[in-house]
């Protein structure tokens, strides 16, 4: 397994056939008879299993550290509701604890870490790449019992945080609506934050890669707080560590979704990634345009669309479809909030499973 992102190419087999490979297909631009349909937290709060697991539990966090639970609660939304795509369970802020900087998960309140990122020094102690990617075995573990678990039914998915999403939690040390202090580092400590960012993506891309080693066929890449960024530090602070990523997992095909980072799209597009993720705020054509024919988009109905009636929520997830039209994989434009009812998650997918393309003339 290469431990650098530098001069190296990685091996990525398929070790096992796939008997539904439509999401797959989509995502690499081919030809298919309908869209894919996977839901973004679609393993949560929204299904009875998995509250019933989450019950007897201490937090969180044992969940996802405890890899036959993880995997359990991956393929619950395959068993359920049909999905065409598994995403492993887990969480985008086990790199920074791999890192040496542990969070807690506070019940209504989210992610806590009591140390944040504040000077040089403070990232010059953090675990070295190599060896930050090797604390997270719990994660490898859970897609290797997944993916022998799934026996093949539908691709799985590996996901990560973006370098920047993850330094917004590292220096802000919790949720924020602005991350002023994040975005305060970037302004007057440019030369901390791109060290930090530097060691963030090393260690993420050296992850991602042990995750398609263990079972991903497909990596998604998180970059949750995007749209709180000016369109310049977009580009400085960025698109340079999405573009590492995505060339250093080459050819594992690689999906980008950067929330609210609609001025970003051109340039977006043009990373190697084979999947753009789009938001509710995004319109279908106004993305087409800016990204052209060639890149295959994602989401994006709004998650409060799933409150309405299961029929109104066939009808308007159809319509998204054909304002997608093609080259288009259907989910959400955010996950699923965990009191949406059952039924309507349902009609989405059933919704994007009965539609079929219209006929080129």
């Amino acid at each position: 397994m290469p431990t650098s992102s530098e001069g190296t190419i990685f091996p990525y087999t398929c070790r096992m056939e796939l008997q539904h490979d439509l999401f797959l297909r989509a995502a690499k631009g081919e030809e298919v008879p309908r869209p894919p349909v996977w839901l973004m937290r679609q393993a949560g709060r929204i299904l009875p299993q998995y509250r019933a697991i989450r019950e007897r539990l201490r937090d969180f966090k044992e969940l996802v550290e405890t890899p036959a639970l993880a995997a359990e609660v991956t393929i619950q939304p395959v068993d359920e509701l049909g999905v065409d795509a598994a995403i492993i369970f887990s969480d985008i802020l086990v790199i920074p604890e791999a890192m040496g900087l542990p969070y807690e998960m506070e019940e209504k309140r989210g992610p806590v870490f009591p140390n944040t990122i504040k000077t040089m020094a403070d990232v010059l102690r953090l675990r070295a790449p190599e060896d930050a990617a090797g604390q997270l075995h719990y994660v490898y573990d859970a897609l290797e019992i997944t993916r022998r678990d799934l026996a093949g039914r539908v691709p799985l998915i590996g996901f990560a945080g973006a370098p920047w999403t993850i330094l917004a939690y590292m220096v802000e040390g919790k949720g924020s609506k602005t991350f002023s202090l994040a975005k305060k580092m970037l302004y007057t400590q440019p030369e901390l934050a791109h060290q930090l960012l530097d060691s963030i993506t090393e260690t993420t891309l050296l992850y991602l890669r042990q995750k398609a080693a263990h079972g991903a066929d497909l990596i998604q890449i998180f970059d949750s707080w995007a749209g709180i960024l000016s369109p310049q530090q977009y580009q400085e602070f960025a698109i340079p560590y999405l573009r590492r990523l995505c060339e250093g997992l080459q050819p594992i095909p690689v999906t980008v979704f950067a929330k609210g980072a609609w001025f970003a799209m051109p340039e977006i597009a043009q990373l190697p990634c084979a999947v753009i993720g789009t938001d509710w705020h995004m319109d279908p054509q106004q993305v087409r345009q800016w990204v052209g024919p060639e890149k295959v988009l994602q989401g994006n109905m709004d998650p409060c669309q799933l409150y309405a009636s299961p029929d109104v929520v066939f009808a308007q997830t159809q319509q998204m479809l054909t304002q997608f039209g093609r080259k288009h994989i259907a989910n959400l434009g955010h996950g699923v909030y965990p009191d949406t009812p059952l039924a309507s998650v349902k009609a989405f997918v059933e919704a994007v499973k009965s539609y079929t393309y219209p006929i080129s003339r």
